[in-house]
């Protein structure tokens, strides 16, 4: 029989100096298990909460800006987010060649020592060669963690197996398994079975990116299977976080890097439980603002970035027709309808009660 605690229970134990009772991700009228309990123990603590993806700034020419990349991950300390996660959306991983992710990880490693916020690195390839590569590159620059999704030549789940277990036997820290591939994988879906046969085979998996297919169901499987599984997290831009935390995942992976503060705020009210009202205004202020059109990643997204002061411009990296790989960068500006530049004022604004002024060193030029 499954022992239950409340959530005032956990926390309390916790702040007690409890070493078996970790608190999560706990809303009103969620119950931890015993199980849970022991995952929480077993889980690194530094894998949990917030950790969001950092885009990638690129200069007017369209190389990519590497001290703006660097500024990203301070803005995200500064925000208060336990974790930041690079390279892993498509602007990186498949619009930039090898040697620039390679030093990107490695201005990234060299920034985030001086940083209380866990690095996360994204280690995938379009094959196990390629990932394997970035992998001993992540190995060497001793992130908290790696994170890793199907790779493009996978056809079958015991593709996947296999090359999630070759890059077990080079990762010696917490590895998160991303359930989606990039815009070339035609493969399967992960199964949460394999998620947990791979945790319960290596102890440092056991971390998912939940984001495939009947996500709720899928979530369901993974949490019951705790441990092995450590912690499963919410994706998906973040709109469902609210409702998956009632599920159990323990923190959000997402490119919204712009809203650090705002995804901090989220996590401590979770974390609490107190102030149900507030979580519920916050969470819906947020949803409405990353709705804003443009919608995509690349989109509005960037105008906050550069309201902000970290991004200098709007300038990405595109795919080509039918979301096909170029075979030289395609650069393009964002621009902005005055209606749409109002609608992304009028939600940030919204917004400003959670929002921390951005310090002088945050805006300063890089």
């Amino acid at each position: 029989m499954k022992q239950h605690l409340s959530r005032r229970t956990v926390i309390k134990s916790t702040l007690a100096g409890g070493a078996s009772v970790v608190a999560g991700a706990v809303l009103p009228g969620r119950l931890l298990c015993a199980e849970q309990n022991e995952a929480n123990a077993k889980a690194d603590p530094k894998v949990r909460g917030p950790f969001p993806i950092l885009s990638t700034p690129f200069t007017e020419s369209g190389g990519v800006d590497y001290g703006v990349l660097a500024k990203q991950a301070k803005f995200v300390a500064w925000g208060g987010c336990p974790g930041m996660i690079w390279p892993q959306s498509g602007d990186s991983v498949d619009l930039l060649t090898m040697d620039e992710k390679m030093k990107g990880m490695e201005v990234l490693a060299k920034t985030a020592r001086s940083l209380s916020t866990s690095l996360c690195l994204g280690v995938q390839g379009k094959n196990t060669q390629e990932m394997l590569a970035f992998a001993e590159h992540a190995e060497k620059l001793e992130p908290e963690a790696i994170i890793s999704r199907p790779p493009d030549s996978g056809k079958s789940e015991e593709d996947l197996r296999q090359y999630w277990r070759a890059l077990a036997a080079v990762a010696k820290r917490p590895v998160i398994l991303q359930t989606t591939g990039g815009v070339a994988y035609n493969g399967p879906l992960p199964s949460p079975q394999l998620m947990i046969e791979l945790a319960q085979e290596f102890p440092h998996f056991g971390y998912i990116k939940e984001e495939a297919g009947d996500v709720l169901g899928r979530m369901r499987t993974s949490i019951a299977a705790m441990p092995p599984v450590r912690r499963v997290f919410s994706a998906r831009g973040g709109f469902h976080w609210l409702k998956e935390a009632q599920l159990g995942s323990e923190g959000v992976i997402t490119e919204r890097a712009a809203y650090a503060d705002v995804l901090t705020r989220i996590w401590e009210l979770q974390q609490s439980g107190d102030d149900p009202k507030t979580l519920a205004d916050v969470f819906a202020k947020f949803i409405q603002m990353v709705e804003v059109k443009p919608g995509s990643l690349r989109g509005a997204n960037l105008y906050i970035w550069k309201k902000r002061g970290v991004f200098k411009n709007l300038v990405s990296r595109d795919y080509g027709p039918g979301r096909s790989m170029p075979a030289s960068p395609i650069v393009s500006e964002l621009k902005l309808s005055h209606e749409q530049t109002a609608a992304a004022e009028q939600r940030f604004e919204a917004l400003h009660p959670y929002l921390k002024e951005v310090t002088p060193d945050l805006t300063a030029s890089s």
